[in-house]
């Protein structure tokens, strides 16, 4: 099979179909997308190796159950042991012993075909298409924030970073009716969610102002976007951190403790409502897509989605 793998660099090979472990399922890969963890993890992030990218929509070819045979299916992507405290209360994505699809021991889906756990596999609602469903795990990381922390119409909410997750998160969190802004560095991008009678900003416009916010969501993937969300959260607020950075960042408590902030990291989220959203037409990520691309164009993919003017990039693996 073809697969885009990361061992220092990129570059498409040809590598033998994965065979499925006890419990798991032989997923054909539809249709993936490419993320900024997928970036990140080309420059280091998490010393990962072997085949990139945990975005898809897939076919099921085989299973031990059945009556997966045949389902168009996306895939919760942290696997767990199944036996410790936190896969026994659902939340595999805190096994200490866990795998992650692309990420972290196990190899991802920009191939054309993966294995995953039959526990793992959501069924795609008839009418979400393939290119809505590869945005099912960022949209699902959008919709944690609301597991997490409670927003009230009267808030003011930023959101910084307009890149895929900065806009996806803005989408969810303008459903709670609160008084969002979305700042970024990119206007074309910022002009897409005021396209939906959003409110933006750019950086240097934010800058002219002191306002402060109840909540700020850190999602520019840039570790200056953590100086720029600390400064702005009001006294007693919450600051949600959803970046991920190759490397450390310097962070002075100080502040976090006078103004007794609350920091929450959030990470994935639950699969079923994100599809039950695009299904029901409350969220459309369609507009977010710049480009498809070939699997046999990966790397090329991988370039485009690194462009400035770039929100989403997919691409075909199978039919």
């Amino acid at each position: 099979m073809k697969a885009l793998v990361f061992d220092g660099a990129l570059a498409l090979k040809n590598l033998p179909i994965p065979e499925p472990r006890d419990g798991e399922a032989l997923v054909k890969v539809l249709t993936a997308g490419i993320c900024n963890t997928d970036l990140e993890i080309s420059r280091g992030y998490m010393q990962f190796r072997g085949v990139i990218g945990h975005e898809f929509v897939g076919m099921v070819e085989r299973s031990p159950d059945p009556n997966q045979v045949g389902t168009r299916v996306v895939g919760e992507i942290n696997a767990g042991c199944g036996e410790c405290p936190a896969c026994r209360s659902g939340l595999q994505r805190h096994c200490p012993e866990r795998t992650v699809l692309g990420i972290l021991g196990r190899d991802g889906a920009i191939a054309e075909y993966l294995t995953l756990p039959v526990s793992n596999l959501v069924a795609v609602p008839q009418g979400v298409s393939d290119e809505k469903a590869v945005f099912t795990e960022p949209l699902a990381a959008a919709l944690e924030i609301l597991e997490q922390v409670r927003i009230r119409p009267a808030d003011k909410v930023l959101v910084i970073g307009d890149g895929k997750l900065g806009l996806l998160v803005s989408m969810v969190l303008r459903l709670t009716g609160s008084d969002l802004l979305l700042v970024g560095k990119h206007r074309p991008k910022l002009d897409f969610f005021a396209r939906l009678n959003g409110r933006t900003a750019l950086l240097s416009e934010l800058d002219a102002t002191g306002d402060k916010f109840d909540i700020v969501v850190e999602c520019s993937g840039n570790p200056g976007g953590w100086k720029l969300a600390a400064g702005r959260v009001k006294p007693r607020g919450v600051l949600v951190l959803k970046s991920t950075y190759h490397g450390n960042l310097e962070i002075n408590p100080a502040p976090l403790v006078v103004d007794e902030i609350t920091v929450v990291g959030s990470r994935c989220g639950q699969f079923a409502p994100a599809l039950r959203l695009m299904d029901s037409c409350l969220v459309d990520p369609m507009p977010l897509i710049s480009a498809v691309f070939p699997i046999s164009q990966a790397e090329d993919a991988f370039r485009r989605s690194q462009e400035s003017d770039s929100i989403k990039v997919l691409l075909k693996i199978s039919s």
